[in-house]
C-alpha cells in the first residue's frame, strides 16, 4: 500500500521554537518580530523590485482556457516561460469554491484561543500554524494557515464541538474536485513534454492514479505597515503541482529574472497552478519551478486556499527519459527530497543534482 504523501512531513528535524501565529486582532502596529529588511530573506527575496534590465518589459502569465483548442500547447508553453499559469474552463463549480472559501473565513475569524485548540504538532501535517518554512527566516510572517491533509474531521472537533460537520463536508469536496483537476492539468502537462501515450500510462499505474493532495488555508490579515511586512517569504513549492484560488485581493508576486517581482493578479473564475520541485525534476529542468511569494495589504484581508499534488511518500521520481538532454538529476524518493527540503529549504535541490 501506498504511503501517504502527508507521511512525507512527519519525519522531519524542523521544530520551530514558534509555532504559533500571532494573534494579529490585538496588534495596532507592526510587531518587531515581523519587520522584515532585504537582508532577512538572504538577499534573494527583496521587497523592492530588482533593477530592470535595458528593454526588459514585466509581461504577466497566461490565463488559459482548458477546453480551447490550443491548451497543450499554451500549457507547455506557461510551463517552460513562467512556471505558473491560470485557467478557466475548470470544472470546479464556483458555489464550491465560494463555499470553501466561507469555511476559510469562519475558521480564521474564531477567536485566539479558539484557533489554537487545533494548533498544529511541530512535526504533524495538519492543523492551526505558521509556514513550515518559517524557522529558516529570522523574522516572522504576516500569515496565519490550516493545514488539511487527509482527514479535517479531527482537528474541526477542537474549533467547532458540535457544527464541524458542514467544514469537513465542504473541505472534503473540494480535495476531490482539486485532485480531479490537479491529475489531468499534469497530464495536459506530459503531453506538452512530448511524453507518449504509452509512457503517460506506464507513469499513471506507477504512481500518478495514486497521487493525491494537501488542503491549504491561508489567511493574510490588514497590515498596519505591509511595506515592511512578508505574507508568505519567497520560496517554491515542493510537490509536482500546486492549484490556488486567490479570490478577489492581490498579493501573490513571482520573480522574473531581469525584470524582479511580478504580480499575479486574480482573474474572475480563474485558478492559479504553478510547477512545484517534483515536477521540475520529473521534467529534467524544462519546466520551471516557481519562486514566488506574498506581500500583505492595509486595507484587504487576504484570503486563498491552496491545493498541493503529489505522489506516494515512497514514490521514486527522476527526470522522464526520452526528454532531450542528458539528466540533470538523479532519482529520488519523495520522501527523501521532501526531507532534504526540509532541512536546506532552496538548496534541496542542489543535493540530487547530476
Amino acid at each position: 500500500m501506498a504511503t501517504s504523501i502527508s507521511n512525507a512531513y512527519e519525519d522531519t528535524n524542523i521544530h520551530p521554537n514558534n509555532t504559533i501565529p500571532l494573534d494579529f486582532g490585538s496588534v495596532l502596529q507592526l510587531p518587531e518580530s515581523h519587520v522584515w529588511t532585504d537582508d532577512d530573506d538572504s538577499g534573494i527575496g527583496r521587497r523592492t523590485c530588482l533593477a530592470r534590465q535595458p528593454g526588459a518589459v514585466a509581461a504577466s502569465p497566461p490565463v488559459i482556457d482548458l477546453r480551447a483548442p490550443d491548451a497543450m500547447w499554451l500549457v507547455g508553453d506557461a510551463c517552460r516561460r513562467w512556471g505558473v499559469f491560470q485557467v478557466t474552463n475548470h470544472g470546479v463549480p464556483h458555489d464550491l469554491v465560494e463555499d470553501v472559501e466561507e469555511h476559510a473565513r469562519r475558521l480564521f475569524k474564531l477567536p485566539n484561543d479558539q484557533k489554537l485548540k487545533a494548533l498544529r504538532a511541530p512535526n504533524g501535517v495538519t492543523g492551526y500554524g505558521v509556514p513550515r518554512f518559517s524557522p529558516f527566516f529570522p523574522k516572522l510572517m504576516w500569515h496565519e494557515g490550516f493545514t488539511i491533509a487527509g482527514s479535517a474531521m479531527e482537528h474541526a472537533k477542537l474549533l467547532w464541538p458540535h457544527h464541524y460537520e458542514e467544514f469537513c463536508d465542504a473541505m472534503d469536496k473540494y480535495k476531490q474536485k482539486m485532485k480531479s483537476l490537479a491529475y489531468n492539468i499534469l497530464l495536459v502537462m506530459l503531453k506538452a513534454l512530448g511524453v507518449d501515450e504509452e509512457d503517460r500510462e506506464k507513469l499513471s499505474s506507477s504512481f500518478l492514479c495514486q497521487s493525491d493532495g494537501a488542503l491549504q488555508l491561508n489567511s493574510y490579515p490588514c497590515c498596519p505597515n505591509p511595506s515592511q511586512a512578508i505574507g508568505l517569504a519567497p520560496h517554491t513549492d515542493s510537490l509536482l503541482i500546486t492549484i490556488l484560488h486567490q479570490n478577489d485581493t492581490n498579493g501573490l508576486q513571482i520573480m522574473q529574472e531581469g525584470v524582479g517581482w511580478v504580480p499575479i493578479r486574480p482573474t474572475p473564475g480563474a485558478l492559479v497552478v504553478n510547477i512545484g520541485n517534483l515536477m521540475h525534476i520529473l521534467s529534467n529542468g524544462a519546466f520551471h519551478n516557481m519562486y514566488h511569494r506574498v506581500v500583505p495589504n492595509e486595507t484587504s484581508h487576504r484570503f486563498t486556499i491552496g491545493y498541493f499534488y503529489g505522489p506516494p511518500a515512497d514514490s521514486v521520481l527522476a527526470p522522464l527519459p526520452k526528454l532531450p538532454g542528458p539528466p540533470r538529476f538523479r532519482a529520488v524518493t519523495v520522501k527523501e527530497y521532501i526531507g532534504l527540503k526540509n532541512k536546506h529549504l532552496e538548496k534541496g535541490l542542489s543535493f540530487i543534482q547530476l
